[in-house]
């Protein structure tokens, strides 16, 4: 198994265990503005550079939600 199919098994199971503890997906939020801002930090911690590259991300995120509610898919 490669390094990003256990990231996409570790991914998979965090989501699994929030879903256990809260049941209701409306709040999810809190976990998923939680896992940004974690990532933020990696992105920014050590190369300040980053926090640009990681805005063109979120926008990225935001076009990827966008499209979400219009096709009805990822």
């Amino acid at each position: 198994m490669s390094r990003e199919d256990e990231l996409r098994e570790t991914l998979k199971q965090a989501a699994k265990e929030i879903a256990l503890t809260q049941s209701n997906p409306r709040t999810w939020h809190s976990w998923v503005v939680y896992l940004l801002g974690q990532l933020e930090d990696e992105a920014t911690t050590g190369n300040p550079s980053y926090r640009e590259t990681f805005s063109e991300m979120l926008a990225a995120l935001q076009d990827a939600i966008r499209n979400r509610f219009r096709t009805g898919g990822w």
